[in-house]
């Protein structure tokens, strides 16, 4: 592929990314993102079970409905926007699976993950991570069970599609399926439609015909492609004049100019509803459509797969980076902290162990453990009962991992709460430094196994 679309490609990424960002950010238009759930076939009691700002007008399907969920599976959303997906396969899984949303937009991911607060949803049970799907997914080898994703593949450029479906067939456990609502046109687009950035990002321009697609799914290896039309009026993106927004007018015919190719994300927004019109028109005058699609990874009984102990490849990315950098304190100024009795029973400091099994195998004196997997969920009650503590000093094994992390999480919750009375530190060289130094080693101290 030429250099010359490469940035092609990457312009598409960028300018999907940009737009959906500013709809993550755009006030929330309840009654049209009702109007379209309904239309697209969720019910009353789905869109009521999760919060309005999840749903968001930006479907073209409902596959959930499709995927035939069950207890215990691990489901995987591309492309999640504002959680509503994510959250209805969550219900359908239970507490002992999984729901995973990945999404190209931090502030889509930031909304999703408000919304599964506000749902008293929280990692690993329920996830959201920012992720580019034209890059390698942040997801394990035959790890899910099924795969969903709506009105999401027509946004990636070419190459990308090919991509995502042989991702997706690599995290998919063998016999695992896809369940998908997508775009598409039944016969080749314009030029001028499909040279248009603005309808592009309007889940128009993307769309490829159906011979492309199942040629696509055969190409990563999935088998049984079905497609169905979902029968869905794509004039559901009409809104009445008295909700449009001002800078809104009547979309042109499919014969008169479509807009310039020239993008800008903030005046796409306001006109986000007239680029669905002009879908909706180009339904009738060239035939594209909703649909179900759906395909299976072929189940190899061959393929013993090893259980994995993670579908997140890294597990913090279900999480905030941490902003804030703390600073490191050495072995040699703790050491001195823990032996002045003062400052030990004047709780001036608090060593804390973000570890996990490995806290028995020796640690720093008098630490206490919070482990790091869970540690961000539990920042209101590490500062209810720490908050008043000046210092607190995190460590991990040799604190270039968890330790840094955790601490930046705490400082960065501090300030957001405009509170200075406590500072967090990491230990420099975490345990693995505080065990082999000469000068801290009686202040390792080792958990008593309990006697029969």
């Amino acid at each position: 592929m030429s250099s010359n679309a490469n940035d092609q490609d990457a312009k598409l990424v960028q300018v999907v990314r940009e737009a959906y960002s500013t709809i993550a950010k755009t006030d929330h238009n309840e009654a049209y993102s009702v109007r379209v759930a309904n239309a697209f076939g969720y019910t009353a009691d789905e869109i009521k079970t999760a919060p309005s700002e999840s749903h968001m007008g930006l479907a073209c399907g409902n596959p959930v409905a499709n995927a035939s969920i069950k207890e215990g599976e691990t489901v995987l959303d591309l492309g999640s926007g504002g959680g509503f997906d994510v959250f209805l396969a969550a219900r359908k899984v239970g507490k002992t699976g999984q729901a995973i949303g990945l999404d190209g937009s931090d502030d889509m991911v930031a909304k999703a993950r408000q919304n599964a607060t506000k749902q008293g949803f929280s990692p690993p049970h329920v996830a959201f991570v920012a992720a580019q799907l034209t890059e390698p997914l942040p997801i394990a080898t035959s790890s899910v069970d099924c795969v969903l994703s709506n009105c999401v593949i027509n946004l990636l450029p070419p190459p990308g599609k090919l991509h995502i479906f042989r991702e997706i067939f690599r995290v998919l456990k063998p016999g695992g399926r896809l369940a998908l609502s997508d775009i598409v046109a039944k016969k080749s687009l314009p030029d001028q439609i499909r040279d248009d950035l603005a309808l592009y990002v309007g889940c128009i321009s993307g769309a490829i015909q159906l011979h492309e697609y199942k040629g696509l799914l055969e190409q990563a290896g999935l088998e049984d492609a079905t497609f169905v039309a979902t029968g869905s009026d794509l004039n559901v993106y009409f809104t009445e004049k008295t909700e449009e927004p001002a800078c809104c007018g009547t979309a042109p015919p499919p014969s008169s100019t479509v807009p310039e190719a020239s993008f800008d994300a903030n005046e796409w927004a306001g006109k986000y509803l007239q680029i669905k019109k002009i879908g909706a028109l180009l339904m009738m005058s060239v035939e594209i459509a909703s649909y179900h699609i759906y395909a299976v990874k072929p189940d190899d009984s061959s393929d013993i797969t090893q259980p994995t102990p993670s579908v997140l490849l890294r597990w913090w990315d279900a999480y905030p980076p941490a902003r804030c950098s703390p600073d490191l304190m050495s072995p040699s100024t703790l050491a001195e902290m823990i032996r002045i009795a003062e400052l030990r029973s004047g709780h001036g400091y608090l060593v804390v162990d973000v570890r996990g099994e490995d806290h028995a195998g020796g640690h720093v004196i008098g630490s206490v453990q919070w482990r790091a997997q869970s540690f961000y969920d539990n920042l209101p009650a590490f500062l209810s009962a720490y908050g008043h503590i000046p210092k607190v000093i995190f460590y991990c094994g040799r604190s270039n991992g968890r330790g840094p992390r955790c601490a930046g999480w705490y400082q960065d919750y501090l300030e957001a709460q405009s509170i200075t009375t406590s500072q967090a530190f990491v230990l420099e060289g975490g345990i693995v430094r505080w065990k082999s130094d000469p000068s801290t080693q009686d202040l390792v101290e080792f958990d008593t196994a309990s006697e029969d």
